[in-house]
């Protein structure tokens, strides 16, 4: 018997005063699966993300976190939810732990629970040589593990990643996807937006290719290639993107 998807949204538009950002944008993200938004930049994955996870309001369209409607039940599909944005942002003057703790307070975590979980993402990410350090002086990477936990904190059923591996080293960038990789095995649903083909084609079960605020495609790499006819994701990613363009460029019929 299947299941309901962890994650939809559907028709969304968002209109930044005469453009239009989002346009009509649906997809899915199931448990246990990692669907992947491609695009390039400007092409409108920060946008969506941000509606998904409650930060901005859709012009139009619905969205649904674990049965909530993310219009409506706000405070409930934030507890379900974790979401880093693409550029990470602590709070210079607090160590990791205790920026961490002002989050869990935030969520309104018991405090015993809040603990024991500070210390297993502080362990599992790796974070536990610099836990005494202040935020400001860690570097891109030890502040990328940080942000992650803190989505992570209140192990939400739902997972939103914004370019996640952004700034990151060859090491740092590996860790993380087989972070990733675990954490869809545990039955998270896990979106992430990224315009680095290599990571999507590594860590993504779905991939869905946006551009100009338009969904163009949304199916599996395997169909992606068989569609387009191309040997890599590089290149079918391309023949979308220029089959949006020319679609766009193409003048309406005559009435």
């Amino acid at each position: 018997m299947s299941t309901a998807p962890l994650l939809t949204c559907r028709n969304l538009v968002k209109r930044f005063g005469d453009v239009a950002a989002v346009q009509d944008v649906s997809f899915s993200v199931d448990s246990g699966e990692i669907f992947g938004l491609l695009g390039p930049n400007g092409a409108g994955k920060t946008t969506c993300l941000r509606m998904l996870a409650t930060l901005l309001k859709p012009d139009q369209g619905e969205i649904q976190v674990c049965g909530y409607d993310v219009s409506r039940q706000t405070e409930a599909v934030r507890r379900v939810l974790g979401y880093q944005t693409g550029d990470t942002r602590l709070y210079e003057r607090l160590t990791p732990v205790e920026f961490l703790r002002y989050f869990g307070d935030l969520h309104g975590m018991e405090r015993g629970h809040m603990e024991e979980r500070i210390e297993e993402l502080v362990a599992m990410l790796g974070i536990e040589d610099y836990r005494a350090q202040l935020c400001g002086s860690l570097s891109t990477g030890q502040q990328q593990r940080v942000g992650i936990a803190r989505a992570l904190l209140h192990d939400p059923r739902v997972l939103i990643l914004d370019e996640p591996t952004n700034g990151l080293d060859i090491i740092s960038s590996q860790f993380l996807v087989e972070f990733l990789q675990r954490e869809r095995e545990r039955g998270k649903a896990i979106l992430v937006s990224t315009h680095i083909m290599g990571e999507a084609e590594l860590l993504c079960d779905r991939l869905g290719i946006i551009h100009q605020g338009r969904l163009l495609w949304c199916d599996r790499l395997s169909r992606l290639l068989e569609d387009t006819g191309e040997p890599t994701l590089t290149r079918g990613f391309l023949q979308i993107i220029h089959r949006g363009d020319d679609d766009t460029a193409r003048p309406e019929p005559a009435s």
